[in-house]
C-alpha cells in the first residue's frame, strides 16, 4: 500500500547560537546539513528598533549568558548584518541546504526580503504585528511561516481570521515559549486543531530531547523546527535548548522511520508474516 503520510521538513534553528562569530554561523550549516535537516534558520533583528526602550540600557535578565554591560549591547554583539546573511545563504546554496530566517522589525523584514530566502519566519515575538506581517505578504514573493508562542486562544482566532485569504502561503507553527519548556506545556493536542483550519502545520520545540517530535509529527506537524548548537554548554540563553549534532540526526532519523511506518496494513500479511504463519500456527 502507498504510504500517503507526507515528508517531515526538519529545520535547523541556528538562530543566535553562532554567538556573533561567522565562522561558526557557516560550521552550523555544514553540520546541519551532514545531520540531513532540509533548512537551516538564521534570526535578523536590528536591536534599536525591536528592543523596548525601556529595556535597552538594563543588564541582561541571565547576566553570565550576556554579551554585553547592557541588553542592547547584548543583541548588537550577536547581530550579523545583511552582507553577512547573504554569505550564509549563498553557502546554504553551494552545499543544498535550505536558507531561512526570522525578522523581527520591519528594518529586518526588508533586509531579508531583498535576500529571497526559501521562507521567512515571524517570530512568537511579533506574530501580532499585523504591519510587518501585511509587508512580508506584499513584498516577499516566497511563504511566510509564523509561530503561535506566547499567544491567547482569542489572539489566535485574530490571527487566523487574518490569515484566512493566506493560507496558501502560510505554515504555521505550534510553540510554547519557553527555554526550556517542561513536557506538561507543551500542549500538543492543540496540533490536530490546527490541521482543521490549515494545511501546512509546524512545530517549533524548546524542549529537551527527541521524543515529543516524533508525536508531533504523527498528530499532524509536518515541519519540525528544533533550535541547533554544536555545543549545549556554550554561553547564551538558546544553547541549553538545543540539539547538538548527534540529536539532529537521530531526530531525522525517527521521523523518516515513522513516516515509513504509518500506513494501513491491508487485507493480507506480509511475506515474513505468512512464514511465520506456517512455522508457529498449528491446525
Amino acid at each position: 500500500m502507498d504510504n500517503k503520510i507526507k515528508q517531515c521538513n526538519v529545520i535547523a534553528e541556528a538562530g543566535c547560537n553562532h554567538m556573533g562569530d561567522m565562522d561558526i554561523a557557516l560550521k552550523l550549516i555544514d553540520t546541519a546539513k551532514e545531520c540531513n535537516a532540509k533548512y537551516v534558520k538564521f534570526q535578523k533583528r536590528n536591536p534599536k528598533e525591536c528592543v523596548s526602550a525601556d529595556i535597552q540600557n538594563k543588564p541582561h535578565p541571565c547576566p553570565h549568558n550576556s554579551y554585553g554591560n547592557t541588553y542592547l549591547e547584548h543583541r548588537l554583539f550577536l547581530e550579523l548584518d545583511t552582507n553577512k546573511h547573504a554569505i550564509l545563504k549563498k553557502h546554504c546554496e553551494n552545499i543544498n541546504i535550505g536558507y531561512s530566517c526570522s525578522v523581527w522589525d520591519m528594518s529586518s523584514a526588508n533586509e531579508i526580503v531583498s535576500l529571497e530566502p526559501d521562507y521567512i519566519k515571524i517570530p512568537s515575538a511579533c506574530n501580532m504585528k499585523f504591519n510587518l506581517l501585511d509587508y512580508l505578504y506584499e513584498k516577499s514573493k516566497t511563504n511566510i511561516h509564523i509561530s503561535l508562542g506566547m499567544t491567547t486562544e482569542k489572539e489566535r482566532e485574530t490571527i487566523f481570521k487574518y490569515l484566512q485569504d493566506k493560507k496558501h502561503r502560510t505554515v504555521v507553527y505550534w510553540a510554547t515559549s519557553e527555554y526550556p519548556v517542561p513536557f506538561d506545556r507543551l500542549f500538543l493536542l492543540e496540533i490536530p486543531k490546527l490541521t482543521n483550519t490549515f494545511e501546512h502545520v509546524g512545530f517549533s520545540g524548546h524542549h529537551l530531547g527527541i521524543a515529543v517530535d516524533i508525536a508531533a509529527y504523527t498528530l499532524g506537524a509536518t515541519w519540525i523546527e528544533r533550535h541547533f548548537t554544536l555545543d549545549r554548554t556554550w554561553k547564551g540563553t538558546d544553547h541549553a535548548a538545543s540539539l547538538e549534532p548527534d540529536g539532529l540526526k537521530k531526530l531525522n532519523r525517527n521521523l523518516e522511520a515513522t513516516r515509513i511506518a504509518l500506513s494501513l496494513k491491508g487485507e493480507g500479511i506480509t511475506e515474513i508474516e505468512e512464514v511465520q504463519k506456517n512455522k508457529l500456527r498449528c491446525d
